[in-house]
């Protein structure tokens, strides 16, 4: 296994990181510098992780996930949204220390096994400062190959009550998860809850439902289906990739605005991906 050749510790930070928050008794977020992974699981108990988190963070995340969980307690497995590096940057330390499979969307396999890099983030898009400087964030593939497994149709594993939706437009395999019971949405980059080009309000995470990060999101088209189709199952409470947990009201409103002004929103006005999107 290897993380990809432009693995970096990538100098940037928000008001959160270090913090681990439950939405849920099972459900915790904890956010890595700027990046969110999620535990699904009670305390001591069995659990699954979703995502890896930003480069060089594994001793960090080792350290949280044994003062949850305990110190002889690895997930049953990894599921990976996507395969962007502030969601697998720390994937092969995970992998070595836990020797746990992980299961990814196949769309998102090329990025995973060393075939195929993502494209180069686009400094041309229309944003804020993060989206000048995104040059110098890794777009390489690793390679779990050994380890990697698709993600059963219609299931989560190890998880009986979730499932997975197909949400591309800012990667082709992103996937999110959704629990029906109590509506609790963990959105990947499909959704997220803070302007993530902008590094005055990653740093103090200014809370509001957007689109996906401008400066990776190739399909725009493909981005507002997959915000249409999260939006539609009418979630409780959202776990963003990025930004804090949102519920209730703020949620649904925040929604609502951000689909009826998708273009004016989300969309950036320049771009090498921005394309005129029949809304």
């Amino acid at each position: 296994m290897k993380q990809s050749k432009d693995n970096k510790i990538i100098p940037m930070t928000s008001v959160d990181s270090g913090k681990l928050r439950e939405v849920r008794p099972d459900v915790a977020y904890y956010t890595n510098q700027i990046v969110n992974l999620v535990m699904i699981g009670h305390p001591d108990s069995d659990w699954v992780l979703v995502d890896a988190g930003m480069p060089f963070s594994g001793r960090e995340i080792l350290k949280v996930t044994k003062e949850r969980f305990g110190e002889n307690n690895p997930p049953k497995a990894i599921i990976l949204t996507h395969g962007h590096f502030d969601h697998v940057g720390s994937i092969v330390d995970l992998v070595a220390e836990w020797k746990v499979p992980v299961y990814a969307h196949p769309l998102e396999f090329p990025f995973l096994t060393g075939q195929q890099a993502y494209p180069e983030p686009d400094v041309s898009v229309e944003g804020g400062l993060l989206a000048k400087i995104s040059a110098y964030y890794p777009n390489e593939p690793v390679n779990i190959q050994e380890v990697l497994k698709e993600i059963p149709e219609g299931s989560v594993p190890f998880l009986s009550y979730w499932q997975w939706i197909h949400v591309p437009g800012h990667s082709p395999g992103q996937i999110a998860l959704f629990r029906e019971s109590d509506g609790v949405l963990i959105s990947a980059d499909a959704l997220i809850t803070v302007r993530q080009d902008s590094m005055y309000r990653v740093l103090v995470q200014k809370e509001e439902v957007c689109g996906p990060p401008v400066y990776l999101t190739a399909d725009w088209p493909g981005a507002l289906n997959s915000v249409r189709k999260l939006a539609a199952l009418n979630p409780t409470t959202l776990v963003p990739g990025h930004g804090t947990a949102m519920s209730g009201d703020e949620l649904k409103s925040g929604l609502e605005h951000l689909l009826a002004n998708w273009e004016e929103e989300a969309v950036p006005d320049y771009g090498k991906w921005v394309k005129q999107s029949d809304t």
